[in-house]
């Protein structure tokens, strides 16, 4: 198998269990919130959800350094070696950050690696934005106008995800109200308004990997 096909089935793998596992995260979270189930019940769907969840996690950290090395590889995008490194290098980061926030859960620099977290992912953002932008003005590395879309994409999936994260205080509240005094209408409320809430983000994430496989798939 060649470097590039190597790297297009990382990506492809990475888009697969990132819709896949964003699927069943979605789906565990129904019996999260339905009040008929007892607090274990509830706890251990939530145990699911997150363990589930940590797919797409994982996906995000890891599919944005194999799409980059293969328009490098095509030429696609002009950039040095190095900073190809450096990309590699950051997303492995990611990846870990990911991975100790997981198993790390609870600790007491976990408060602060997640406030890190989030200030990278800003960072992450805006970098995308500025590739793609000043490659769509005539002025940037890439060198295919569909490319720099695919990259304002990814920047707005990964905002939708901070925008999950700042949602979803009232399910944490609410799971955390049922699981110290039990079930209440309160918590039930509070856990079915945070779920709520983060849906249209979710919806918008499945838009924008369909949006970019089309891309891919069509273009490349």
């Amino acid at each position: 198998m060649s470097d590039y096909l190597l790297l297009k089935l990382l990506h492809l793998l990475f888009f697969v269990y990132w819709l896949g596992g964003d699927l069943g995260t979605f789906y565990a979270s129904r019996y999260v919130a339905n009040n008929k189930l007892s607090e274990q019940q509830r706890s251990t769907a939530l145990t699911i959800m997150m363990g589930v969840d940590q797919g797409p996690r994982i996906c995000m950290a890891l599919i944005l350094a194999p799409g980059l090395q293969m328009a490098v590889n095509t030429g696609m995008i002009t950039m040095p070696s190095w900073l190809m490194a450096v990309i590699w290098v950051i997303c492995l980061a990611w990846l870990a950050m990911v991975l100790v926030l997981h198993f790390a859960h609870g600790k007491s620099f976990t408060k602060s690696l997640t406030q890190f977290d989030f200030g990278f992912r800003l960072v992450v953002i805006a970098s995308c934005l500025f590739f793609a932008g000043t490659s769509l003005t005539g002025d940037g590395a890439i060198t295919q106008d569909w490319l720099s879309y695919k990259l304002i994409v990814f920047a707005a999936m990964v905002a939708c995800g901070l925008g999950i994260r700042l949602q979803l205080k009232p399910f944490i509240d609410g799971f955390g109200m049922m699981m110290r005094q039990g079930a209440s209408a309160e918590s039930d409320q509070l856990i079915s308004s945070g779920l709520s809430r983060v849906r249209p983000y979710v919806y918008l994430i499945w838009v924008g990997l369909l949006v970019n496989a089309a891309f891919g798939i069509h273009l490349i």
